[in-house]
């Protein structure tokens, strides 16, 4: 049985345009990133995501330890950083689909904190705020077989997309809370494992610091969809996060300068047999004026790389 949700009007729009932006760097117009921003992705991330915990160490300081400077502070946050490197490390080595993958993930961010690390809890917990206990998490002897069922339904569920996927993912198992502790953090995580399974260019979207910039508004959506029930409200809540992190990514890219040619070749790689017209050209090369889309197009027609259809305001293009 699958988490309960709805996929409204407004989270389909949220997702087509995330789609729509990630695609805007792929394989088009933009150079591949460097090593230094994967780096600098990273840091941010884990600085984020263990400040949503209460962790004090700075940007700073994070990169001081990244770079095995020596850091003063808080010997449990220095530990949780040092952890928290080592898993986003292994980004690349986790199954996003596997339990087994989960716990050794969670072994390796709680290792030294919790004595129970990379273990599924064995006793009941509540989520506290400054107002009590506003979430009573489910029975711990029910955690393995809820665990089990929200993985199956990762790797069973085919028609869901990857990315509200991931979102019902994280909703779920922060409700399951399955560990004494290292639960947020965890299920932050493991949303972005997910996310970089679908497309790689994740690696370099720090959502986990829009997640901070919006924490309370993060807290809202989740005890929002707790008390109706169902997700909803959280993956609406985590589309607008990872729009706003997938915008100020492609802010931050400037296009690789290219020639006709290039553009030429991306852009029958992309079309390949389908009719297209001079705004579609335009679509998959935003960085270029009209001017120049009529110039390319015009310059293919010479050359018999593509077959001009009609005129004017009618004309489309095939390439041969």
């Amino acid at each position: 049985m699958n988490p309960p949700y709805k996929i409204t009007k407004k989270i389909n729009n949220l997702c087509a345009e995330i789609t729509r932006l990630i695609g805007k760097y792929e394989g088009l117009t933009l150079p591949i990133p460097k090593p230094e921003l994967r780096k600098h992705t990273k840091i941010i991330s884990i600085q984020s995501s263990l400040a949503i915990e209460g962790n004090t160490l700075t940007v700073d300081q994070v990169t001081d330890i990244i770079n095995n400077k020596k850091v003063v502070g808080p010997k449990k946050d220095i530990l949780e950083v040092k952890n928290a490197i080592k898993v986003y490390d292994l980004l690349q080595d986790f199954e996003p689909e596997n339990l087994k993958s989960l716990l050794k993930a969670h072994k390796i961010l709680m290792d030294g904190l919790l004595e129970d690390a990379g273990e599924l809890r064995n006793r009941n917990v509540g989520v506290r705020s400054e107002v009590g206990i506003v979430h009573m998490a489910p029975k711990y002897t029910l955690v393995p077989e809820l665990m089990g069922n929200l993985f199956l339904f990762l790797k069973k569920e085919k028609d869901l997309h990857p990315i509200i996927k991931s979102s019902v993912f994280h909703y779920e198992f922060e409700f399951i809370h399955p560990f004494m502790d290292g639960n947020g953090r965890i299920g932050r995580l493991w949303q972005s494992i997910v996310l970089y399974n679908y497309d790689k260019i994740f690696e370099y979207i720090p959502i986990e610091t829009i997640i901070k910039q919006r924490q309370m508004e993060y807290y809202e959506a989740i005890q929002k969809s707790t008390d109706q029930g169902e997700s909803t409200a959280f993956i609406q809540f985590m589309l607008e996060t990872i729009q706003q992190a997938t915008i100020q990514f492609t802010k931050g890219i400037k296009p690789a300068r290219q020639s006709t040619e290039i553009r030429l070749n991306m852009a029958r790689e992309h079309f390949r047999e389908k009719l297209f017209r001079r705004k579609d050209y335009l679509e998959i090369h935003s960085g270029i004026s009209p001017q120049t889309a009529t110039k390319d197009l015009a310059f293919a027609v010479k050359k018999e790389l593509l077959e001009k259809i009609g005129e004017n305001i009618n004309t489309k293009y095939k390439f041969k």
